[in-house]
């Protein structure tokens, strides 16, 4: 009696995954990096004044906290709004992975994995669908 190798998945998938995540964390840090820059920039008193700077990091303070937010203030070049948008940029980066792992699953033909892999890919969105609502 014969056992069969254990399967793992192709190299190119954990290439190309080890990529999407090293691509999304260093995008994301360089955005919040960029939108810390201009914040600093567009108010010279938070280097010089403890009670502007406490302003800015005040978890009472006002910040985009919805996606209609963030881009309301993209638009107007605010620093806070693209901060928020280098931390949305970090959380989709895994739900990314997960939903590029849905395509890799699909290209094997593992009907198995894809059905678990959208099965976390749902509760995923569902997740972010129930804390919007909230």
């Amino acid at each position: 009696m014969s056992v069969a190798p254990p399967q793992h998945e192709p190299r190119w998938v954990d290439s190309a995954i080890s990529h999407l995540l090293r691509t999304g964390v260093v995008l994301s840090v360089a955005i919040v990096l960029a939108g810390l820059a201009l914040s600093f920039v567009h108010h010279p008193q938070y280097v010089t004044s403890r009670t502007a700077l406490h302003g800015l990091t005040d978890a009472n303070g006002v910040y985009p906290h919805t996606l209609r937010d963030v881009v309301v203030q993209l638009r107007e070049g605010r620093g806070e709004a693209i901060v928020m948008l280098g931390l949305l940029l970090l959380i989709a980066t895994p739900v990314a992975r997960v939903a590029f792992s849905v395509v890799a699953f699909a290209l094997e033909r593992d009907r198995l994995y894809v059905a678990i892999t959208m099965i976390v890919l749902s509760l995923l969105v569902l997740s972010f669908v129930i804390g919007a609502a909230e």
